[in-house]
């Protein structure tokens, strides 16, 4: 499948509320634990939400933002939300197993705390942005941290993995192929299993990294004057958009947005699930240049969750998500630059796609009052591979948008 689709949600599930312990971690008291845990790590504060009014205006509808993940806690990408709460509150519970009295985040550097912790090894595989993440917060809390990368992971963001002093373990095949030898490793090692995908009798610590990626919603929605009446979430194994949809339906209830998942047309595993009624591996064909979107199955928490909550799923060809990335870094008018990865800016493209097609806006429901929402989840995490796409370094778009908002200024 190398072209546009949109397919609307007709699972039998659709509608149905969502499972108790799927809404207990998705809600909004749930995640002022995550803003609460976060806190402590000094580089934590919120990411910017950025006004694409020009955009708005071409494509007919009242206002765009895009909730800029590109700034998240330096790692350059929302998944540090995930592994940096979930790893804190695996050493938090640890050490109140082993000390016999609850351990508070303030505790965290007390040397008894940093001991146990310097005991426990966390690992995962990864694309790329996770396996930083889970290396960042191995790091801050003192734990260890062995990533497993597959052969389609960028040397460049090996490094970064390894520039946190993770072992990065190399894994041969896909994505998927490494997250298997991730878990046969790990239950022959005792290590800590840290991934953001799920599978039977796997569900809690990709619930807890799902619960952290809700505080983007959190902070976009108390940036925005008026709540969105679309958003457009781009997936991998799905959890990110399961859990902004999960956040959603817990808020607003029926009164939610109309949700769209937007996939890579070469990985859509959600979108191909959705039609064939049931979680779906799909083959694995030629590579997809959103290679932190690039997986072949979807996690069975976020399949659960989107099949009931997402209403619409779209498939967008490599030559969007490249037109995304340098759209974005060469706006119109007073639009501000904004350096968006190769997977960083998918779901922006699907809302180009789907507001050109005629048939598609009407699917969704496009207005000329209609709010988009949409997330950049990552920046240029690879640099060489981000200037090759688009001409320019990153370092040039973001001096381009400082130069555009002094300008505006005046």
């Amino acid at each position: 499948m190398g072209i546009d689709l949109l397919l609307l949600n007709t699972h039998p599930d659709y509608g149905k509320p969502l499972e108790a312990a799927d809404a207990d971690h998705l809600g909004p008291s749930a995640c002022k634990e995550v803003e609460r845990l976060l806190s402590h790590r000094p580089e934590h504060q919120p990411t910017p939400l950025l006004s694409l009014a020009v955009l708005a205006c071409e494509l007919g509808v009242r206002s765009i933002h895009m909730k800029d993940e590109g700034h998240r806690l330096g790692l350059g990408s929302f998944k540090a939300l995930g592994a940096g709460y979930t790893i804190v509150q695996l050493v938090l519970e640890e050490a109140a197993r082993c000390l016999g009295r609850e351990i508070d985040v303030s505790e965290l550097n007390l040397p008894e705390v940093r001991a146990i912790a310097g005991a426990m090894t966390v690992a995962c595989a990864t694309d790329g942005n996770h396996g930083r993440s889970v290396a960042a917060a191995a790091r801050f809390v003192g734990a260890n941290a062995r990533i497993f990368v597959h052969e389609g992971v960028s040397a460049r963001r090996v490094a970064a993995i390894a520039e946190l002093g993770a072992e990065v373990i190399r894994a041969s095949g896909t994505y998927d192929d490494a997250v298997a030898e991730a878990v046969r490793v790990c239950a022959a090692e005792g290590w800590t299993l840290v991934s953001d995908t799920s599978w039977p009798g796997y569900e809690r610590v990709p619930r807890l990294i799902m619960q952290g990626y809700t505080l983007l919603m959190r902070e976009a929605l108390q940036a925005m004057v008026e709540p969105p009446t679309h958003v457009f979430v781009q997936a991998g194994v799905g959890g990110l958009a399961a859990a902004v949809a999960g956040y959603l339906v817990n808020l607003f209830g029926p009164n939610r947005p109309v949700f769209v998942v937007v996939e890579p047309s070469r990985a859509a595993c959600i979108l191909e699930s959705i039609r064939a009624g049931r979680p779906f591996k799909i083959a694995h064909g030629e590579p997809t240049v959103m290679a932190m979107l690039e997986c072949y199955e979807p996690s069975l928490i976020a399949w659960r969750i989107l099949s009931r909550t997402a209403d619409a799923f779209v498939a967008i060809p490599d030559e969007a998500a490249v037109m995304a990335m340098n759209r974005l870094a060469r706006p119109m008018g007073s639009d501000p630059a904004i350096v968006a990865g190769e997977s960083g800016g998918a779901g922006f493209a699907g809302v180009i796609r789907v507001a050109g097609d005629a048939n598609q806006r009407a699917a969704v429901g496009f207005k000329a009052h209609s709010r988009i929402l949409i997330v950049n989840t990552e920046g240029a995490t690879d640099p060489a591979r981000y200037e090759e796409l688009v001409g320019a370094t990153p370092s040039a778009v973001l001096m381009n948008r400082l130069a555009r908002r002094d300008t505006s200024s005046r």
